[in-house]
């Protein structure tokens, strides 16, 4: 800024700042990983204004409406993680535009979400802006291909392993995809 000038400009849409991203995490469900992922993220990530809208899913509807698995509430309540407030929904055709980031928990998530564009885009269920990168969340852990494992069948101590993979992944994530680089600030 030069002299006694103000600048009136927004600095969340100045031409050096990126926009806002969303993020959609999904599972199976959308009862045990992805809510887990999309609580932790979001209690991660506070009020980041490089964040427009998080949320989570299923590629199936066995849960819709239904609330988070008790294991999952659990585990993040014993975490730290409170009030955290969902109902199970099954992904929809406009999600593929909504998001940016819709991050699979596992490579069946991965190709189910991939087979789940490629029909709304043959539907025509679609905006035509089809932004969103499926990506697998896993990825971001340091791990290429790591998977979530479903703790849904298993002990309770699954639950936690997958709490201490959400925290590597959101920070991976935060890390690659939030942080902006030195070419961003200048």
């Amino acid at each position: 800024m030069a002299g006694n000038t103000m600048s009136t400009e927004d600095p969340t849409t100045s031409k050096t700042s990126t926009p806002p991203i969303s993020v959609l995490f999904v599972c199976l469900g959308n009862i045990c990983r992805s809510p887990m992922a999309e609580a932790v993220f979001r209690s991660l990530t506070g009020s980041n204004p490089r964040l427009s809208h998080i949320d989570s899913a299923g590629t199936g509807a066995y849960h819709a409406g239904d609330p988070p698995d008790p294991r999952t509430m659990s585990t993040l309540e014993n975490n730290g993680i409170v009030g955290y407030d969902h109902a199970a929904r099954k992904i929809h055709a406009s999600d593929f535009s909504k998001y940016d980031y819709i991050l699979a928990m596992d490579k069946d998530n991965m190709h189910d979400l991939q087979w789940a564009k490629q029909i709304a885009v043959k539907k025509g269920a679609r905006t035509g802006e089809e932004k969103a990168k499926i990506l697998l969340f896993g990825d971001f852990g340091g791990n290429k291909g790591e998977k979530v494992i479903d703790p849904y069948y298993g002990a309770r101590n699954g639950f936690e392993i997958a709490y201490e993979q959400m925290v590597r992944f959101s920070k991976g994530f935060m890390s690659e995809v939030l942080q902006p680089s030195e070419a961003d600030v200048s």
